[in-house]
């Protein structure tokens, strides 16, 4: 039996267990976040609004080119990195797809999936050890911005094949 998860928008507020949302600073926030005007009054900075964590090696900027998918979604593997956080950025003005499961045990059905419909102007960064589906590119092949933990000691990629549990994504 095929079960489907919806997406649900993705908000800050929604996605905080498994990271941070990466867009600009609304109205509220802007009061009481690192957010001013600089370069002559031509810009605003909305500082932090997330930060690389790694344990040990380097970050770096890398762009993943990624194939769009077929509607409904199926859902294949999970994967974490426990020594890193990793953001991604799309760069073609197109809407995507996140799928997450909460840091530490591996997911044990789809139960623990968390499903999030990105727009375009989103991106998201995963907290290091947090549970997460690849890329999931709507409509066209799409290059992701990501900044990740390239090199350094220890093992920082686990997978795991869903593909058993038969699920699939649909908005």
């Amino acid at each position: 039996m095929t079960i489907t998860l919806t997406a649900q928008p993705l908000t800050k507020e929604a996605f905080a267990p498994f990271g941070a949302v990466i867009e600009p600073y609304d109205e509220r926030e802007q009061t009481t976040q690192n957010c001013y005007v600089i370069n002559n009054g031509f810009a605003t900075r909305h500082h932090a609004i997330a930060k690389a964590a790694l344990d040990g090696g380097e970050v770096g900027f890398s762009i993943f080119m990624a194939k769009p998918r077929v509607v409904p979604i199926a859902l294949s593997v999970m994967e974490f990195h426990p020594l890193g956080s990793q953001a991604f950025f799309s760069m073609n003005a197109e809407d995507y797809v996140v799928v997450v499961a909460p840091k530490g045990e591996p997911p044990k059905s789809a139960d623990d999936l968390h499903v999030f419909y990105a727009k375009s102007t989103q991106g998201i960064q995963y907290n290091a050890g947090v549970w997460h589906h690849p890329l999931l590119a709507l409509n066209s092949e799409s290059p992701f911005l990501v900044v990740d933990r390239i090199n350094g000691e220890g093992h920082n990629c686990t997978e795991l094949d869903i593909s058993v549990w038969d699920v699939q994504v649909n908005f």
